[in-house]
């Protein structure tokens, strides 16, 4: 069945750059949406997926929790709604020790407020202001 079906006057995009809704990309953590979902009218839906197949557990959740930022930034700019959706096959996502950036994908604390950088330079953080 064709998304067209689903979405008769929308359009859904894939990589889409944020200036192409006149937003200014400076304003966001990042300049691309991996789906987005609207008319010339109304931004409904932007999605980010992630599939990290690079090990670099930390980091990669840390990148999660950049594009979670990058999607709370897309709603207060206009978007009805967004998603983001990670799928792992390594099991060092969810099991483990549940302490620092660990804790927010192992054991079930909301992913809100300041979050820093785990490792590296930790010269870096972002602030969630949802859950």
């Amino acid at each position: 069945m064709a998304v067209q079906y689903f979405f008769p006057n929308d359009k859904v995009q894939f990589e889409r750059n944020v200036s192409h809704f006149d937003l200014d990309k400076c304003q966001f953590e990042k300049k691309e949406i991996n789906i987005c979902i609207f008319s010339d009218s109304n931004l409904k839906c932007a999605i980010e997926l992630k599939f990290p197949r690079n090990g670099q557990v930390p980091e990669t959740m840390f990148s999660f929790c950049k594009d979670i930022l990058f999607l709370e930034q897309l709603v207060m700019a206009g978007f009805e709604s967004a998603h983001f959706i990670a799928l792992v096959d390594e099991h060092l996502f969810y099991e483990g020790q549940t302490g620092g950036i660990y804790g927010l994908f192992r054991n079930g604390q909301p992913i809100t407020g300041l979050i820093n950088k785990p490792t590296g330079a930790k010269d870096s953080s972002v602030l969630i202001n949802g859950s």
